[in-house]
């Protein structure tokens, strides 16, 4: 049985699936991210799988032969904390994150609680400085 990625492109709008969260904080934090990472990236917004707002896209190829897409540059709404997701690669990131403002990290995700925690300059800064590192290291 071939495997089949679960985070792909779906025919769900992003904007109804922000309208369903039901923490009005973060519903309103999700749209405000919604419309900088839209005007950062220059790609408009693509829900990936159930729960993942993506932009843009990348073609990827591990070790072990898998390969599949991904956005380039995504974040979720999720129940405990608004999530991006960016390139994790060195140095370049975690010169952004010691300017980011209050949030934790893990391999790819950034946590955040509320948006007036960070810097939005910094999200959109390092939504492009992804966008280039993931095209950089993955050509079509």
């Amino acid at each position: 049985m071939a495997y089949e990625a679960k985070t792909k492109p779906t025919p769900v709008s992003p904007e109804a699936f922000i309208d369903s969260v039901d923490h009005p904080g973060r519903r309103e934090d999700a749209h405000a991210v919604l419309a900088l990472l839209a005007e950062a990236t220059g790609h408009p917004p693509v829900m990936w799988g159930p729960s993942i707002i993506g932009f843009g896209k990348y073609r990827y190829t591990y070790d072990s032969g898998h390969s599949g897409e991904a956005p380039l540059v995504g974040f979720s709404p999720r129940k405990a904390n608004l999530v991006l997701y960016m390139a994790a690669y060195g140095d370049g990131r975690n010169d952004f994150l010691a300017r980011l403002g209050k949030h934790k990290v893990g391999k790819a995700c950034i946590y955040l609680n509320r948006l007036a925690d960070v810097d939005t300059g910094v999200i959109a800064e390092m939504a492009k400085w992804s966008m280039k590192t993931l095209k950089d290291r993955h050509p079509d």
